[in-house]
């Protein structure tokens, strides 16, 4: 008889495989969200660790020890204490951690924090992404973290892309549009001063159309430049003299 190896079951000796094994193989279990808390309070980081305890939480106290931590380990979100060990101060090292992680969300959490200094920490390309006081509502902080996680960083980026994308998709098609408004003008210019004997009224033409003078002017340059009406029909020297005011509508 074989030996039994470690870690293996031989089914020839069970009946039939355990029920939780019946419907397919175990789940992989999730991975947690890793957390970087940058505080020097062993009190309030036990709150941390009682009210985070779904995430991986990494906590340092200072500043500097914060940077280091991030470039070898770059975590999900930091929660950043503004008043540290070593009379460090959290904001200072902001734009530092934003440069190193910039799509990491930062949630600024301090009691030591004017108003203005909470605004001025959600501004700017180097910003926090949310500014809570203590002592901390337990609930609010996991709320802004779910929300932060789910809304923030990459996804953030990835929606800047997608709103950029749409952006030009819709100038593209709103310059395909004035470019097919224009030509069919021009055609039906062209056709105008074809039948007509005299030289076309400016002024006319952009009442008809819809469109400021310079508009008319400017179609009736490129039919010339392009030869589908004869120069004469508008000399160079009356543009010159023509008003330049308003623009295409």
């Amino acid at each position: 008889m074989q030996p039994w190896r470690a870690g293996r079951i031989r089914w020839s000796c069970l009946k039939e495989p355990p029920a939780s094994l019946k419907d397919g193989p175990m789940p992989t279990p999730t991975k947690k969200r890793h957390i970087l808390i940058i505080e020097d309070d062993d009190l309030q980081h036990e709150i941390y660790e009682e009210a985070l305890d779904d995430y991986l939480l990494t906590r340092v106290t200072t500043g500097t020890d914060a940077l280091a931590s991030v470039s070898h380990h770059p975590p999900d979100l930091i929660i950043l204490d503004h008043v540290l060990d070593e009379g460090q101060l959290g904001l200072d090292y902001l734009p530092e951690l934003k440069e190193l992680v910039p799509y990491v969300p930062i949630v600024v959490v301090s009691g030591a924090l004017e108003v203005h200094q909470q605004i001025n920490a959600l501004q700017g390309p180097r910003r926090a992404h949310y500014c809570i006081t203590k002592p901390v509502d337990v609930h609010e902080l996991k709320k802004t973290i779910a929300v932060a996680l789910r809304e923030c960083g990459e996804a953030e980026i990835v929606r800047q892309f997608e709103a950029l994308e749409r952006s030009k998709r819709v100038d593209a098609e709103a310059l395909f549009s004035r470019s097919t408004d224009r030509l069919s003008r021009q055609t039906e210019i062209r056709r105008m001063v074809a039948k007509s004997k005299e030289r076309p009224n400016v002024s006319a033409l952009a009442r008809e159309f819809r469109v400021a003078r310079r508009t008319i002017i400017r179609d009736l340059q490129e039919l010339i430049r392009r030869g589908e009406i004869k120069p004469e029909v508008y000399p160079k020297w009356e543009t010159e003299t023509e008003d330049e005011a308003g623009g295409e509508t």
